[in-house]
């Protein structure tokens, strides 16, 4: 029967259905999945029964994983480094109580994109779920290639050759984060055009959302007007939907052509356990090293406010 696809918006996502992802697909089945991300964006798989390895080993086949930083004799919940864990819970599985990591989760409910704030962008990530709250805990996608088609002709001229600059960090402090505009600074940043050429629709996309802090050569002040301005462009409701979650359910969307966000719920009440592996832009399938970890180095100078991992350790 092969994939069956049915569209959410008529350019912009779809619920995918009729393939078990769970086994190893053949190159036919693989191109029916990227084809359907290529034209849709964001693609949801209901009830897929995937364990974790199996995951990650589906994620696999878009490109090489990024890993969760490791820090020698830190412990992780999760039993893969390539599982990033985007759930409210501590390593013992119950509802976290640690300030630093409910802040930090905080910045997870603006508009973003995954890994904006890295060099080497992502382009998938593959998000399930294992648990939800009863109420709430959604997840919002934006089209940010037909917000950029409706632009006007002089807003797309100004912004062909304009470059944003992106932090983790001041994402964090816009989420509210107590982090002085100087550490952010002192901290690494990531310059990606606001305009691209999606590679796999040929179709230009804004790339822009809650890491994107500042617009090289314009003035602080106009630049993150700006910013704000087209973020509430990709955002309007003829762009924009969302994904109730039964666990079970697999989201994939490409970070180079979407936006997201999460949905509030009862934080401290209602387990939330999500689990996601992020494909490198550019990598080819089934990559398993790269010779580098650049999330590592990232983490390694993370302000307290918000640093997840030295409270893990005891650090804080």
């Amino acid at each position: 029967m092969g994939l069956q696809v049915n569209p959410i918006l008529p350019k912009f996502g779809a619920e995918c259905s009729g393939l078990d992802i769970t086994r190893p697909l053949s190159p036919e089945e693989l191109k029916e999945v990227t084809d359907a991300m290529d034209k849709f964006g964001v693609c949801v798989y209901r009830d897929t029964g995937l364990t974790d390895e199996q995951h990650v080993e589906f994620s696999r086949n878009f490109g090489y994983l990024e890993r969760v930083p490791a820090r020698e004799g830190m412990k992780m919940r999760l039993p893969f480094r390539e599982l990033f864990d985007a759930s409210n819970l501590n390593l013992e599985g119950e509802i976290t109580q640690d300030p630093a990591a409910i802040q930090y989760r905080k910045g997870d409910r603006l508009w973003h994109t995954d890994s904006a704030f890295m060099e080497k962008r992502t382009s998938y990530s593959l998000l399930l779920a294992h648990q939800v709250p009863g109420e709430g805990g959604e997840t919002w996608f934006a089209d940010t290639r037909t917000a950029y088609d409706d632009l006007p002709e002089d807003m797309k001229e100004f912004l062909e050759d304009k470059v944003g600059v992106n932090s983790l960090w001041w994402s964090r402090m816009k989420a509210g984060a107590e982090i002085a505009e100087e550490e952010i600074d002192a901290r690494p940043k990531a310059r990606h055009p606001l305009v691209h050429t999606h590679k796999g629709s040929g179709r230009k996309a804004l790339f822009i959302a809650a890491h994107t802090m500042d617009i090289e050569g314009m003035d602080k002040d106009e630049g993150r007007s700006l910013i704000k301005q087209l973020i509430e462009h990709c955002t309007q409701p003829q762009y924009i939907f969302s994904v109730k979650w039964n666990a079970g359910d697999l989201v994939i969307w490409d970070n180079l052509c979407t936006m997201h966000r999460g949905g509030e719920f009862d934080y401290e009440h209602e387990k939330r356990d999500m689990r996601r592996t992020t494909v490198r832009e550019g990598t080819e399938p089934h990559t398993m090293e790269t010779g580098d970890d650049p999330f590592a180095e990232l983490f390694s100078s993370t302000p307290k406010t918000v640093d997840i991992v030295g409270a893990r350790e005891g650090g804080r």
